[in-house]
């Protein structure tokens, strides 16, 4: 889920940038700091966007720069369990697709693609079943359910399982498949009426 925060810190201004917009260069210093940095509560930081109240300079001894306070807004995004997520699938593996989710991938293993007995073709790099003709490749839009969330010190150290063997999950076309199944299911179903 992506929240919105504001956030107060110091930044420092080189004498290098006296000259220009202060606002730009502490938003170009605050986007370099905190971009791709993942915090325990906010998860990973998207983005830093709106610099305001920008203090004026203090000079520290032995330090030409100066040092400002300075509010901003940061972007970030924190995966929950159970939470429903839309994605791209970013790679192939022999072992399941991962699935770019906001600033993230996720792993859907292999056994949590679908019911159905996948194989996995290392020339076309994709997951097909001879039972139902589904197929996974990269590039494919997918929606997920996040199974668990494990946030580390860092995007990369970050592991997040996901699943998409419940019914309304997986490629948007199997969704309408799963749909149709059950019209026409319900439709077979109902039993006559007076």
């Amino acid at each position: 889920m992506y929240y919105t925060q504001t956030v107060k810190d110091m930044f420092k201004l080189p004498p290098d940038d006296f000259n220009k917009d202060i606002e730009e260069v502490a938003g170009q210093i605050l986007q370099k700091k905190y971009s791709g940095t993942i915090d325990k509560d906010s998860g990973v930081i998207v983005k830093v966007y709106n610099v305001r109240e920008i203090s004026d300079g203090m000079i520290y001894p032995g330090d030409p720069s100066t040092h400002h306070e300075v509010q901003f807004d940061m972007l970030s995004y924190l995966p929950y369990v159970d939470e429903i997520v839309i994605g791209e699938v970013s790679e192939i593996a022999e072992f399941g697709a991962f699935v770019r989710i906001g600033p993230i991938d996720g792993l859907v293993h292999v056994s949590q693609i679908t019911n159905d007995f996948l194989s996995f073709d290392k020339k076309t790099q994709q997951f097909a079943s001879k039972r139902s003709g589904r197929s996974l490749k990269k590039g494919d839009v997918v929606y997920a359910k996040i199974s668990t969330v494990s946030m580390k010190n860092s995007v990369r150290d970050s592991k997040i399982a996901l699943t998409m063997k419940p019914d309304g999950l997986g490629k948007p076309e199997w969704v309408a498949e799963g749909d149709r199944a059950k019209r026409r299911g319900e439709k077979g179903s109902g039993g006559s009426r007076r």
